[in-house]
Parts: structure tokens; sequence; C-alpha cells
């Protein structure tokens, strides 16, 4: 019988308490929905209820925020508190094909899901906005910034990599892989012993397994992202890691060195999942670098 594949134990993370204003699926040209939600100040809540996209024009651009693969993007709920707190909103999504959000039809890239974050921002009425992503949502971050100019205030960009030789654990992922695909492949087969089981009352179910192992495969064989492209970045920036990143130290040195005027920002004694780990850190840099941008 097909091994199954080693159980997932999430760590917790805190939620965000902010006023939820909105949230909303928005339609993309392949299909996907982007599930999107707009985090409000309470001076802000009863104008931006109404009317999201007139209570923009009265509120500072907001701070988009990106989350990891395969997370959701109440992964920074507290740095979406001190945000909303200082009095400015937030957006953030779930990327396609996680949380909310429904996988579409394209290929699965970096590049396409930028497109999404982007379109998703026009749609909730925001023209510009504070970037801030962590992991393949720092990625996205990145290519906006670099892309997209003119809609980028400031980048914060915590633990993102150029190409996949800049994680340490590629192989282990594309492994991983690899054996959610037999997973799907040995239920959808009806090989199980037992043959009366229903194979939608397994986890992961075949679809769940099929869908993971398309986002770890996407970040083996991306980004490819060439660092001089990188000096286009002229917006205020800080590239922020863990001391013991899975991201090569030299990685993001790289990505440091590349953007023009950037600041270079390690925590020490933490790890990759600097939402989890750090997040009042990461709520202090995000509002230091936001205020660069005035």
């Amino acid at each position: 019988m097909t091994p199954r594949p080693q159980l997932h134990f999430p760590s917790p993370y805190q939620l965000p308490t902010a006023h939820l204003s909105v949230a909303r699926r928005i339609p993309m040209p392949d299909g996907a929905l982007i599930a999107s939600f707009a985090y409000v100040p309470e001076e802000f809540a009863g104008a931006a209820d109404r009317s999201l996209a007139d209570a923009a024009h009265a509120m500072p651009e907001p701070v988009l925020m990106l989350h990891g693969n395969g997370e959701e993007h109440g992964i920074f709920g507290q740095v979406i508190d001190a945000v909303c707190a200082s009095g400015r909103p937030v957006v953030a999504l779930d990327s396609r094909a996680q949380g909310h959000s429904t996988r579409g039809t394209a290929e699965l890239t970096y590049e396409l899901m930028a497109r999404d974050a982007v379109t998703a921002l026009a749609a909730l009425g925001f023209g510009r906005a504070h970037l801030l992503g962590f992991s393949d949502g720092a990625i996205e971050a990145l290519l906006i910034a670099r892309d997209r100019p003119e809609l980028a205030l400031s980048l914060l960009s915590i633990g993102a990599n150029l190409s996949p030789d800049g994680v340490d654990d590629s192989f282990q992922m594309e492994e991983a892989a690899r054996g959610l695909v037999a997973w799907a492949d040995f239920w959808e087969r009806g090989d199980g012993s037992r043959r009366d089981v229903d194979p939608s009352l397994v986890r992961p179910a075949p679809q769940e397994a099929r869908t993971t192992a398309e986002l770890l495969h996407m970040m083996v064989v991306h980004p490819h992202i060439d660092p001089a492209s990188l000096a286009a970045i002229a917006c205020p920036t800080t590239v922020m890691a863990g001391e013991f990143d899975e991201i090569k130290r030299e990685e993001t040195d790289l990505i440091h060195d590349s953007i023009p005027g950037s600041r270079l920002v390690i925590v020490p004694g933490a790890g990759h999942v600097l939402p989890k780990e750090a997040p009042q850190e990461i709520a202090r840099v995000a509002l230091e670098t936001v205020s660069r941008a005035q």
C-alpha cells in the first residue's frame, strides 16, 4: 500500500481582530476566485462598510499583505492589527488555490499570483499600496515593485528567494510533492486495501493532495528572477529574514544588495516563519518602512 503522507500539524497563530470591512472573492480571467479582505481602522469603519471605494479616498494608502505557500492571510493577524491601529488600512489576500481562493486553470507561477494581487487591489478601490510579502508572498511583492513601480509605495520583503537554489530544502519539497501525487493516484485508482472506503473520507483528499503537490512543485521550479532586474525597484525597501532562515543567507544578502538603498533586517534566533515567530517585530519594521515613503 502506498504510504500515507506525513501529517502536517500547523503551529498556532492569532487571527486579526481589526475591523473587517470587506471580504469578497474577486474573479480572475482564468476563472480563479481570489479571496480578498479589507481591514480598516475603527475611525473609518462606518464609511468603509457603506462604500470601501469611497472611503479609500479618505484613508491613507493600504498595506497589501501577501502570505506564504500553503497558508492564508490570517497568518498576518497581529501585523494586520498593528497596522490598522496606526491608522492605516490593510488589504490581505488568500493566494489562489489556498485559503478561501480557488485554483483557476492557469499554470501556477509567481508572476500569475502577482497579477492576482494587483487585480484584487484595484477591484477593492485602491490605486497604490505599501507591499508586505512573506516567503512566496515576498516573491510576488518583489515582482510587483519591480514591474509595477507606480503601484508600490514601499516594500517589506520577508524570506524571499530569487531562484529555487536559494532555498535549503527544495529537495525535500519535491519528495513531498511526489508522495502526495502517489497518494492521490492510489485512491483515485481504487487501490485502497478497503475498496468500500470513499476517497473523499481520507485526508488529505486526492484533489487536496494534488493541489498541495502543485504548490510545492512551484517552489521547486520557480522563481527565476534576475538579481540585476531588482535595480528597477525604486520605493523604500526593507529585506528581512530570520537568523536561521531556510532561505540561504547569501540569497537574502543578494536581494538586499540588488535593490538600491534597501535596508537589511535579520531577526536574531528566528527561523523562516517570522509572521508566527516575530509578528511584533514585523509590525515594527513594516511601519518604519511605510514611514520612509512619506
